[in-house]
């Protein structure tokens, strides 16, 4: 175990510096706090029980319209779920590969963010 001190602005704006106890084989602390954790999974949890939703819809031939909205839904939480993924690793895990001259890193990311666009 290792520690990484790290430095990001928290949900409120505030600035926030504080250390973690990492495994040696994470790169660029790719630690993600409980809370964050916690937040994302709710999102994708909400995201499948739309999408369970709208497949019961189609199953029971329900109005197409109605169908419709419950998918926009899903798509939305989708999306702002990848915005809230892409800030979270734009605050830490980039900042620490910039800092270590982590090119291949930025790299992959900037492809990453090619795909969910």
């Amino acid at each position: 175990m290792s520690k990484l001190t790290h430095t990001h602005t928290d949900e409120n704006g505030n600035t926030v510096t504080h250390t973690h106890e990492v495994e040696e084989h994470r790169h660029h602390g790719h630690y993600h706090s409980p809370e964050v954790k916690k937040r994302q999974l709710n999102r994708i949890a909400k995201a499948i029980g739309h999408l369970q939703h709208v497949k019961l819809m189609m199953e029971n031939d329900e109005d197409c319209a109605d169908v419709l909205v419950q998918l926009s839904a899903v798509e939305s939480a989708l999306h702002n779920l990848g915005k809230d993924i892409i800030n979270e690793h734009i605050t830490h895990c980039i900042v620490h590969a910039i800092e270590d001259g982590d090119t291949d890193a930025v790299e992959a990311f900037r492809e990453a963010i090619k795909h969910f666009l």
